[in-house]
């Protein structure tokens, strides 16, 4: 009588941890039940605005509804938002930049506390110093908590400037990453060269992983085609940066916008394989040997003209998913 009482309240407790680890349908698998991830990310072209997915495992991932009258690019030429990055200041400001145009000099900018209200789109002209320059894309964002500076870097080419590499991605471009910094998005450093690995490079980012700071970039190389994320250890940062990796992508596959997270114990770096129409991913536990876990992804309106395309994907408080995901 009391084994047989005794199980089925094991039973019940084990339905009740099962019931507790969804969230309004979101699977949770993730170490900490007051953490989720939400994925900031681009549709098509960019021209529809911004999108948003959240997960509570960082593996199954549920759209957010959009409003009618969503936010959409306002700023630019092209009128485009394109690779959005984000990170969250010390004083819980959620800090957006974004590709704003194909041929531009300058960058999107804007800030929200919610992901719902937000503050006037503004023109960051990055790289109006440059008058020959190209383009000005896939910027990234992140705080420096040492320095208390954001550290905003993106991909541009300026013609001429690295001609042993000249032409060696489409359209003659030959990207090199560059840098400015700033406290209050008002006054920002002179832009600076962040990194030149000697062949044409574009969306970079950082993950840190138990601690250690890594640095992630995509080979642009076109001529002949690697298109492959490579991997370095980063001291701090602004550099200097270790040596690259060999490839983490498969052989031949043509991937681009990595953004990475620790999920747990593991590293997971979510990738754009643009040429197969589908997102996927890697992890790692030691940010040396990575296993390919798209398989294992969930990711809204996949296989679809509106699937996802790249963008940030950041930890965030499960009561700020709650609020987006409600009615």
């Amino acid at each position: 009588m009391f084994t047989s009482g005794l199980h089925r309240l094991l039973v019940i407790v084990g339905l009740l941890a099962s019931l507790s680890g969804c969230v309004s349908g979101i699977v949770e698998n993730n170490t900490s039940s007051k953490t989720a991830y939400l994925f900031t990310y681009f549709t098509k072209n960019g021209e529809d605005g911004l999108n948003l997915a959240v997960s509570r495992d960082g593996y199954h991932w549920q759209k957010v509804p959009r409003a009618e009258n969503h936010w959409r690019p306002a700023i630019g030429k092209s009128r485009l938002m394109r690779d959005p990055s984000v990170v969250q200041g010390p004083d819980g400001t959620y800090h957006m930049v974004w590709t704003s145009g194909w041929n531009e000099n300058n960058i999107g900018y804007a800030s929200t506390k919610d992901f719902v209200n937000w503050t006037a789109q503004k023109e960051i002209p990055v790289m109006a110093h440059e008058p020959s320059v190209r383009n000005t894309w896939a910027p990234e964002i992140i705080y420096d908590e040492v320095s208390k500076n954001f550290v905003i870097f993106w991909s541009s080419t300026i013609p001429g400037k690295f001609p042993a590499t000249e032409g060696a991605s489409e359209d003659n471009y030959n990207h090199r990453l560059y840098v400015t910094t700033t406290q209050d998005f008002v006054t920002f450093t002179p832009t600076q060269l962040f990194y030149d690995p000697g062949f044409s490079v574009i969306d970079a980012t950082f993950l840190r992983f138990n601690g250690k700071l890594h640095f992630i970039v995509k080979d642009e190389t076109r001529f002949p085609p690697k298109k492959y994320l490579q991997v370095a250890s980063a001291n701090s940062l602004q550099g200097p940066f270790g040596t690259l990796s060999a490839p983490i992508t498969k052989e031949g596959l043509w991937v681009e916008g990595p953004t990475g997270v620790q999920i747990g114990d593991s590293a997971v770096i979510y990738y754009d394989a643009y040429t197969t129409h589908r997102y996927g991913a890697l992890r790692s536990s030691d940010m040396i040997n990575w296993e390919d876990v798209s398989d294992q992804m969930h990711f809204p309106d996949e296989g679809t003209p509106v699937r996802m395309r790249h963008g940030t994907v950041i930890p965030v408080p499960v009561a700020l998913v709650e609020k987006l995901i409600s009615p």
